[in-house]
């Protein structure tokens, strides 16, 4: 009841979005994929770099990361279908989301590039890697989810958001609340859940269907840790893993189980950091990205 009337009377403006594009340098564009309008940025010149984003999460998460990488790299950061500001569809799936990956870059005439991934956004890289090796030259995978796919390994915020949580939350006129509890969760440091952070994660959310097709993809059909360790060392090219010593939501024991599937891949883990490295711990993540690119080309 307390949930409730939280939600019931929370201050109803619309949360003000999209400031940090010209301090970070871009502008939002759209390119048709598939028929979903997908939103992108896109900065500097050199070797492509794909930045995707992790579950109810957007090219936001980048900002901080994007300015410098384009320094030396054609960088390419975008909204999956139903996240962001890309068009949201009846519902989501993993192969969707896959699917505006390679669309993207077809539409963009990128035809190879280092794939950088958070959360489920990793997964996505390791996916596409797998499925289009021939398109992905190196990858990067913060703190990524793909061992967590299945519904009863994951986070207790996302089980429940699956089931009724979720379809509360479709009825309730704000889901700021919940917003700012996963926020907390995924950061170490609280104070980094600002109003700035928590109006960029809430208004994608305040988009007709938005929630729906979250809870959609909850519920849509999953890889398992058996299949996707076999993918996973079927994987050639080179690896960075990137992982926040305190995430709450993947644990770190998985860099370990990527650094044993991934033939030669390299695990850096950053104390003090929780689920998203590329927000709470920029300089050091860029640092660490930049440098992986600089080294030995991909075979």
């Amino acid at each position: 009841m307390v949930l409730l009337a939280t939600y019931a009377f929370w201050p109803r403006e619309a949360p003000l979005t999209g400031a940090w594009m010209s301090a970070a340098g871009v502008e939002a564009r759209f390119e048709s994929v598939d028929g979903l309008r997908i939103r992108y940025v896109r900065r500097g010149s050199g070797p492509a770099v794909v930045l995707l984003h992790g579950i109810a999460s957007s090219l936001y998460t980048w900002k901080d990361v994007l300015p410098g990488l384009a320094a030396d790299h054609d960088v390419i950061a975008l909204d999956f279908p139903g996240f962001g500001g890309s068009d949201v569809p009846q519902a989501l799936s993993a192969e969707l989301l896959r699917a505006s990956v390679i669309g993207l870059m077809d539409r963009l005439q990128v035809p190879s590039a280092a794939l950088a991934g958070n959360s489920l956004g990793g997964a996505v890289a390791s996916f596409v890697a797998a499925r289009y090796p021939q398109r992905a030259r190196h990858l990067v995978l913060i703190d990524a989810a793909g061992f967590r796919l299945a519904p009863e390994t994951r986070p207790a915020l996302l089980r429940y958001s699956a089931g009724p949580l979720g379809a509360a939350l479709e009825r309730l006129p704000r889901p700021r609340p919940i917003v700012g509890l996963a926020l907390r969760q995924v950061f170490f440091d609280p104070s980094l859940v600002t109003r700035e952070r928590l109006d960029e994660y809430e208004a994608p959310l305040l988009r007709p269907g938005a929630v729906r097709a979250v809870r959609s993809m909850l519920n849509a059909p999953a890889t398992g840790a058996a299949e996707y360790e076999a993918l996973l060392r079927g994987l050639r090219q080179p690896t960075l893993l990137i992982w926040g010593a305190d995430d709450r939501w993947i644990p770190v024991a998985d860099a370990e189980r990527y650094a044993s599937s991934i033939a030669g891949a390299r695990k850096v883990v950053l104390p003090d950091c929780g689920h998203m490295p590329q927000e709470e711990r920029p300089a050091e993540t860029l640092r660490l990205i930049r440098e992986f690119l600089a080294g030995p080309p991909a075979i």
